[in-house]
């Protein structure tokens, strides 16, 4: 089938939501195999232990130690987990040919995108950043550095969703791109100038780390205002974009 196919017209209202929730079943039920649930639940728990350790050589300024715990959590896990979740959403589908029985219903192509965005979202709140959470309580169980971590693991797991569900739309790969965007882009290439920066969702992150509790950090160069609302905006920006890029593909 090619784009020149011209899918039924679209239902609207409640048979929009139901088709929606049916969808998002679908894709959290397709994302949550053993295995990937295994691997994310290890590495949340290699997290949690680095936590304890953490507290246990702990310097004189618990709120510092706290920061860079989430800091390293930010960098690593949050965005490797929900590349692992986001990337398989669609891009599975789109790989195995069963994406066809979703193209095929009469729905705009931005619930597709919508509900992969939730079933990945879905999964990652519960398995990585609650271990993170727990983590940052371990290590200093403050008022202001829990909002932050709260705060800044919501906004990044949001807009690293968006991300990398929509690569999954958009490369046949997307792990090797979403992991050179992850360990080259954000690790290295953003500190080279402003305009790489703005294109990292980790400088938006620490942004809201050192804006809540005060502690400075790298390429935290924004406000508390956009290191919130840019990455959120941004991210719906960029599901729209998977969406008319999914209405243009060749689906088999």
């Amino acid at each position: 089938m090619t784009t020149t196919t011209q899918p039924p017209s679209p239902v609207r209202g409640s048979a929009l939501d139901r088709t929606l929730r049916a969808e998002y079943r679908l894709i959290l039920r397709s994302i949550c195999t053993p295995g990937r649930l295994a691997a994310l639940i290890i590495l949340s728990a290699i997290s949690l232990l680095t936590a304890f350790a953490t507290k246990a050589g702990s310097s004189l300024d618990p709120l510092q130690d706290g920061v860079g715990y989430v800091n390293a959590n930010v960098a690593t896990l949050i965005p490797v987990a929900v590349l692992v979740l986001g990337a398989a959403s669609l891009g599975d589908m789109l790989e195995d040919g069963s994406m066809v029985y979703l193209w095929l219903r009469p729905v705009p192509h931005w619930v597709h995108l919508l509900a992969a965005w939730m079933a990945t979202v879905t999964v990652a709140v519960p398995v990585v950043l609650v271990p993170v959470i727990a983590g940052t309580l371990v290590i200093h169980p403050d008022s202001t550095l829990l909002l932050s971590v709260v705060v800044a693991g919501l906004v990044a797991i949001g807009a690293y969703s968006a991300l990398f569900v929509t690569g999954g739309v958009r490369f046949k790969r997307a792990l090797p791109w979403g992991l050179v965007y992850i360990l080259i882009w954000e690790g290295f290439v953003a500190s080279a100038g402003q305009t790489a920066t703005k294109l990292a969702v980790r400088s938006y992150v620490r942004s809201i780390l050192e804006q809540i509790t005060g502690v400075e950090l790298k390429l935290a160069n924004f406000s508390l205002a956009s290191g919130i609302l840019v990455p959120l905006l941004v991210g719906a920006l960029i599901l729209a974009y998977g969406a008319r890029r999914l209405s243009r593909s060749d689906i088999a």
